[in-house]
């Protein structure tokens, strides 16, 4: 589950057994003190942590923000977390654009955004993993498909996959794709974690990819193609706006346990 802070004063009565690990965009916790800076240490000495970045803006013709990726390399050892992971888009040129935008799927682009990959592992010394990012409008520029577009840089780069279930329906309805297709596409071998999510229906053929509510059925059943096709990999649920309380949050948590225990059984029988 995503750590945030409406959930933190129901999270320090008791964890939920059910919640394996959570994640934390490092932008919104480096640098903080006072109490919410100390929940968070509590919370990091006793469960597993991932880092999902928003800023890095991997794609962006604007160099690399250095100083950004030394505080987050010093955030992770700080609290001892292995696994830093960003979005396979950009956000910034001159200045922040507070909207992620999408990447040229073409081949100097792979090579621009591998070469801004195997910095930022030099820099923060571990190996990252990049999100397939959702998107609204194709990029003018073209010479591949979104899903070989991500391989390539994956390997390019030799980096790892942090695999957005939510994200490759969002597109495939927005870019008229087969997501089952997208999926199988995928290296498995570089698949880390999953993201689950829920979205907006704006109009027809249109989804707006807001973390704001229930994940619908399609969407499970996308998981649920997934664990068949790669295997189970570590899940969390993404909701970043109209949070409810815990025990609601909860049933989606455990509907992906559900899942993977599901999965778990027919691999073994």
């Amino acid at each position: 589950m995503g750590l945030r802070r409406e959930l933190i004063p129901a999270l320090k009565t008791c964890v939920p057994a059910t919640i394996d690990f959570f994640e934390i965009a490092p932008e919104n916790w480096i640098d903080l003190g006072g109490p919410l800076g100390r929940d968070l240490r509590v919370f990091t000495e006793r469960y597993p942590f991932v880092c999902h970045g928003l800023s890095l803006s991997i794609g962006s013709p604007a160099p690399l923000n250095e100083e950004l990726l030394r505080k987050v390399r010093q955030f992770l050892e700080q609290h001892g977390i292995n696994l830093y992971t960003e979005h396979l888009s950009y956000c910034s040129d001159e200045g922040y654009l507070y909207d992620l935008l999408p990447i040229p799927f073409t081949e100097e682009a792979v090579k621009y955004v591998a070469g801004r990959v195997r910095r930022v592992q030099d820099i923060l010394e571990r190996r990252i993993a990049l999100e397939n990012a959702s998107y609204y409008v194709q990029a003018p520029i073209t010479e591949m498909s979104e899903a070989d577009f991500i391989r390539f840089v994956l390997v390019e780069a030799n980096c790892d996959l942090h695999l957005d279930v939510n994200n490759v329906y969002v597109n495939s309805i927005n870019h008229a794709y087969d997501p089952l297709e997208f999926i199988r596409a995928m290296p498995s071998e570089r698949i880390v974690y999953m993201h689950m999510a829920g979205h907006y229906n704006e109009a027809e053929n249109l989804i707006i990819d807001t973390h704001g509510t229930n994940i619908i059925d399609p969407v499970w059943s996308l998981l649920e193609d997934t664990y068949r096709i790669h295997g189970i990999a570590p899940t969390l649920l993404e909701r970043d706006f109209n949070i409810p309380p815990l025990h609601e949050l909860m049933h989606e948590v455990e509907r992906i346990a559900l899942i993977q225990a599901r999965h778990i059984n027919a691999s073994h029988g």
